[in-house]
């Protein structure tokens, strides 16, 4: 009995250093391209989604399509015996509050909530965008198919709601068609101020903006890299953080950045066929996405992408001009790729999910000592903690140690705290960690 008791712990304890677990291939292999196709082609034909245009029709506009979206949401809901709230949150946009306002516009976000068992009101959110546009930002009449920018990104998390409904998380999981976001991102602000009154604790946000693209206007083909854009550090945080940064460390090690360090980690683990970019910007340059709203806010949230562009496609009226076919039309979706990215949503959204919550508060200690100390606030459903370090200059986490069982300080022996960055990580039972918590003690 004694022997068994041993090699059951010793399988655990490998199990949890792997973190492998099989449902995330399941989940890998659910996704489907077909499905992806069928919902893209379906957004693309409501002729224009842009925020400004028509309501009532029930074939063409943003109204019939926000309503399409919510029946789909509703038919998922009730294929998993009504695991999914699902409702419309919206705010009136008056006229003139900026130059893409020319009037009177409700901006309605399509929101689907699968409540976790555990942590109903923790939450790990991923968006796409429902609304669309052509080269004039006003015109809201014209045709704007928005196929990849961004059919995609919503039929994404629709997508994954179909997957993972069939599953059950001890945290929650949104998946969200934001409106607004071309005339200012108008749609995640009011998700966002909606967040805060509900009192949500939110993870983290993934903003899926265009991801079904291979053919970039640069003439690469690539249909395995995808870009992770996001900030450094909030732009909420206080004098005190900032000051203590210069003398710590951290500028790049944001509740952001570790989001993308995490989607990066569970990608090459599950996935490793594929390469993931990280891009330290919060968007593009000069550019901007639905994740802004709730960073501004304090919040994690990064932007999952393509890596390659093509601009003849993206805001772009239809036409043809010098041989070249300009529009964001259906037949340049290349939905093989849209898959691949929409499962590496799928798995990160499970992943979080699953894992118990991150530390709240992490110490660091060592101070002209040959060793790094760090202890940690002990986390409800957590089995285990993992330490990680990397040196200063790389953008992940390279090295780590698994510690099990009630510890809560643990000292890395030979580990200079001078030449290295830091994080603990909570461990659940099968073996899904937190965001790793860079440190936000000093201690001797």
């Amino acid at each position: 009995m004694k022997k068994l008791t041993l090699l059951s712990l010793l399988f655990i304890s490998c199990s949890l250093f792997a973190q492998t677990d099989q449902r995330m291939y399941d989940i890998i292999d659910a996704v489907s391209a077909e499905r992806l196709k069928k919902d893209v082609k379906t957004l693309a034909d409501f002729g224009t989604r842009h925020t400004l245009s028509d309501t009532v029709s029930q074939t063409r506009g943003i109204g019939a399509a926000r309503r399409w979206i919510k029946s789909e949401f509703d038919k998922i809901s009730k294929d998993c015996n009504n695991c999914l709230e699902v409702f419309y949150q919206k705010d009136l946009v008056k006229k003139g509050t900026n130059q893409r306002i020319v009037k009177d516009v409700w901006v309605v976000n399509v929101v689907a909530i699968q409540r976790g068992t555990k942590y109903p009101n923790r939450f790990i959110i991923m968006s796409g965008d429902i609304d669309s546009r052509v080269s004039d930002a006003n015109d809201y009449t014209s045709d704007s198919p928005g196929a990849n920018d961004n059919a995609t990104g919503m039929a994404g998390a629709m997508e994954a709601a179909r997957v993972l409904s069939k599953y059950k998380f001890e945290s929650s999981i949104i998946y969200v068609g934001l409106s607004g976001e071309e005339q200012g991102l108008f749609g995640g602000q009011g998700l966002t101020r909606y967040a805060k009154e509900k009192n949500w604790e939110i993870m983290g946000v993934l903003n899926n903006d265009m991801i079904g693209n291979i053919t970039g206007v640069d003439g690469v083909i690539d249909n395995r890299t995808f870009r992770i854009f996001s900030e450094p550090v909030p732009p909420t945080e206080t004098e005190r953080q900032r000051r203590a940064r210069r003398f710590y460390g951290g500028e790049v090690d944001g509740i952001s950045r570790q989001l993308a360090r995490y989607v990066y980690k569970q990608t090459k683990t599950y996935m490793p066929e594929m390469n993931p970019m990280m891009v330290y910007r919060l968007d593009r340059f000069g550019r901007g996405g639905h994740h802004r709203p709730f960073n501004d806010a304090g919040f994690a949230g990064i932007r999952i992408m393509e890596a390659h562009e093509n601009y003849t496609q993206q805001h772009q009226d239809i036409r043809t001009e010098n041989g070249i076919n300009y529009g964001d039309t259906f037949e340049h979706v290349n939905f093989g790729y849209a898959k691949k990215l929409t499962a590496v949503n799928a798995i990160n959204l499970a992943s979080l999910a699953a894992a118990p919550p991150a530390p709240s508060k992490v110490g660091i200690g060592g101070i002209v000592e040959p060793s790094a100390k760090l202890r940690w606030d002990k986390v409800d459903g957590a089995v285990g903690y993992k330490i990680y370090w990397r040196d200063t200059t790389s953008p992940t986490w390279d090295h780590s140690r698994y510690v099990g069982g009630d510890v809560t300080e643990f000292t890395l022996e030979g580990i200079v705290i001078d030449n290295f960055f830091f994080g603990v990580a909570a461990v659940g039972k099968d073996g899904h960690e937190s965001m790793v918590v860079f440190p936000n003690e000093i201690f001797r």
